[in-house]
């Protein structure tokens, strides 16, 4: 073990006293411009895609050149693995799309209320589901622009409580109506739209309001919004991710201060609560801060996720030389230790990212997110498992390798495999070439497999649950090509595990078993020729042996199968 795994492994373990953080950000600080950390298969990676005044789009107020530049954005961020897109939908009572109750915004046309002709909210759905990446609506909830703006007059104009601090508009955070309103703004664009999910910003106090309530009943109010806007997505589309963006410090830790401005104590918002409480699926904290700012609280976010994902918000702003001085390895280290705590990480804004300030593009394509990533399962909303596609089939010409399978389900997505060894490892990220395919059909330049030539294909349901793997190319006859995953799993009967042969492997210290997104969930002696499964819960696992250098060999696959999985696959 290396000194940066032992320094990584101490915080971890120990990340409850947050003055080790120190030790973490100075084993990132000195390892990480030789290190190759393992990237997940699993991590949120994502963009703020502003709209406000095109600051990152439009950048035109022609309706063909706002779609020729959004594909060129979009592009872009597929290049660097970036598998998440918070596109701003509302902006100050305004938005980007046909809206029942809300103008359209003027940065389309350059006119509050005038249509561009065509709906751009429908079209960058399409063009990030095509690219395989996830997009969220990103609601801005409680302020509603210049006082006399096209936005705040609309609303003004209608029995919404309305507040004016100095030249601006503000929906009542305390009054029942504006959870109502903000929750009929996400359920149309729930409706309308096949989003992955809805980003509510600002969903908080604004800061400028005098609170005259005692905090635990500010809280309960912004949680009124949350609670209303959660029943309302979910009860149309269970698998649409509710998120929100709050304040990036969630309150004072015993021994750093938030210095006044946090989530829970200063803007009521009890974000780890709704995390805890099952009304948010995603975090999305604004840790737009760097040092003992960023660290400590970095850890607090992780050790208050309750299962569920939080993802750092990164002040790359700062990057650029009129907003701030902080350099590269502000961000990077940030980035590695977000990693290493397990939070994802979200670039605030796209364009300082598509821009590659100070190399920061460079960085995340290149290096930290060179290989693709997954979105993590929702397996708090549903646990069912899709079934395996089958009947692979490869086909070569021109240089281009065409692979198609059959489905074994509907409103089903595919992520396709390819490796030099069989059967693919569907663990290592490295073997995803690629990720959420709409159809059941893949065409890949032969130059882009990197010289794989077996391929693994899963199914995955909207909830990010994968099926066991189909393989492909593992023996000559055609019948095997094309044979299901189960056929190449461990043998087992549901409850007790046969081993494979291991009694000649030199080094093995134990067993572990873990879930398709690399949770251990259990370790096991290797003085054994079988092992009892009957406790994990019905899925498909992955047996894996750990020497005593730590260094960790895939044996295979299993599936522990319950009622609903042996009815999924027609067993009796």
């Amino acid at each position: 073990m290396n000194l940066f795994t032992y320094l990584c492994s101490k915080i971890i373990v120990m990340k409850r006293f947050y003055t080790l953080y120190i030790l973490l950000a100075v084993a990132v600080s000195v390892f990480s411009q030789n290190l190759k950390m393992v990237s997940p298969k699993y991590e949120v990676r994502a963009v703020w895609l502003t709209t406000i005044g095109g600051l990152d789009w439009p950048r035109s107020l022609n309706a063909e050149q706002q779609k020729r530049q959004l594909c060129e954005i979009l592009d872009q961020l597929k290049r660097a693995n970036v598998n998440t897109v918070l596109f701003q939908a509302r902006i100050r009572a305004t938005t980007i799309y046909p809206s029942a109750y809300e103008p359209f915004d003027a940065c389309l046309t350059g006119h509050a209320g005038r249509s561009p002709g065509y709906d751009p909210l429908q079209f960058a759905v399409e063009e990030c589901h095509r690219r395989g990446m996830e997009i969220h609506a990103w609601m801005v909830c409680i302020p509603i622009g210049k006082w006399n703006g096209a936005g705040c007059r609309n609303l003004r104009s209608g029995s919404l409580p309305i507040r004016k601090i100095g030249d601006e508009g503000f929906m009542d955070p305390e009054k029942e109506q504006t959870a109502r309103y903000i929750a009929d703004m996400c359920e149309e664009v729930t409706r309308n739209y096949d989003i992955d999910g809805v980003h509510l910003d600002y969903i908080r106090y604004p800061e400028t309001w005098k609170i005259t309530v005692n905090r635990n009943t500010g809280r309960e109010y912004i949680t009124r919004i949350v609670r209303t806007v959660h029943e309302r997505v979910k009860a149309l589309k269970p698998w649409v991710k509710l998120s929100c963006s709050p304040i990036g410090k969630s309150d004072d830790l015993s021994r750093y201060s938030s210095r006044g401005w946090n989530a829970y104590s200063r803007v009521c918002q009890d974000a780890q609560g709704w995390l805890r409480d099952g009304l948010m699926d995603q975090l999305y904290p604004m840790m737009y801060f760097k040092d003992n700012n960023f660290f400590p609280f970095a850890i607090d976010w992780a050790e208050n996720a309750h299962g569920r994902t939080v993802v750092s918000g990164l002040g790359i702003y700062f990057l650029s030389p009129s907003e701030g001085k902080w350099v590269l390895s502000d961000i990077s280290r940030q980035m590695y230790v977000a990693r290493q705590v397990g939070l994802g990480h979200a670039y605030f804004r796209s364009r300082f990212f598509t821009d590659n300030t100070k190399g920061v593009y460079d960085f995340a394509a290149r290096q930290f997110d060179a290989t693709p990533a997954l979105v993590p399962p929702m397996t708090w909303e549903r646990q069912s498992v899709p079934a395996a596609p089958r009947r692979i089939e490869v086909s070569e010409s021109n240089g281009t390798t065409v692979l198609t399978w059959e489905s074994r389900g509907r409103d089903l997505l595919y992520n396709v495999y390819a490796s030099m060894t069989c059967p693919v490892d569907i663990t290592d990220a490295r073997n995803l070439i690629a990720t959420r395919l709409q159809n059941n059909r893949l065409s890949v330049a032969k130059a882009g497999l990197k010289g794989g030539r077996y391929f693994a294909v899963t199914a995955m349901n909207r909830f990010g649950t994968e099926s066991a793997p189909a393989f492909y190319g593992c023996s000559p006859g055609a019948d095997e090509q094309s044979s299901q995953s189960l056929n190449a799993f461990l043998p087992t009967d549901g409850n007790t595990l046969q081993l494979p042969p291991i009694k000649n492997i030199l080094d093995i210290k134990y067993l572990v078993v873990e879930d398709l997104t690399g949770r251990i969930v259990s370790t096991r002696a290797t003085r054994l020729e079988t092992i009892d499964i009957s406790t994990l819960p019905e899925g498909i696992y992955v047996l894996r042996s750990v020497n005593r250098k730590g260094v960790s060999h895939r044996l295979g696959y299993f599936v522990r199968k319950g009622e609903k999985l042996r009815r999924l696959y027609g067993e009796r």
